[in-house]
């Protein structure tokens, strides 16, 4: 491989690199507006029905639920993003 191409193979990767950080940090900027959304479906729903006045507990749970997806979610996209700057960082120390 020449060097002109080596170089523009390595701008690539870093403009790939940059861009999936970039949607990384988009991703765990929505996560409050995803919970909020999430939170308030059973608002939504049970505000109308005065029958399922009572019929707490599964909504607790979906709440619930929705709150342990919300934490792995962040959890993920975390260890998605950590392992990215890690890489660059090993990439940015094999290059000196």
């Amino acid at each position: 491989m020449t060097g002109r191409a080596a170089a523009d193979r390595m701008a690539t990767d870093a403009q790939t690199r940059a861009h999936r950080r970039a949607r990384l940090v988009d991703a765990a900027r929505l996560l409050p507006f995803l919970g909020a959304v999430l939170f308030l479906i059973p608002d939504l729903v049970l505000s109308d029905d005065p029958a399922a006045a009572g019929a707490t507990a599964p909504w607790l749970t979906y709440l619930f639920a929705s709150w342990l997806g919300l934490i792995g979610l962040a959890l993920w996209i975390g260890r998605l993003h950590m392992r990215d700057l890690r890489d660059d960082a090993d990439r940015e120390s094999g290059a000196e």
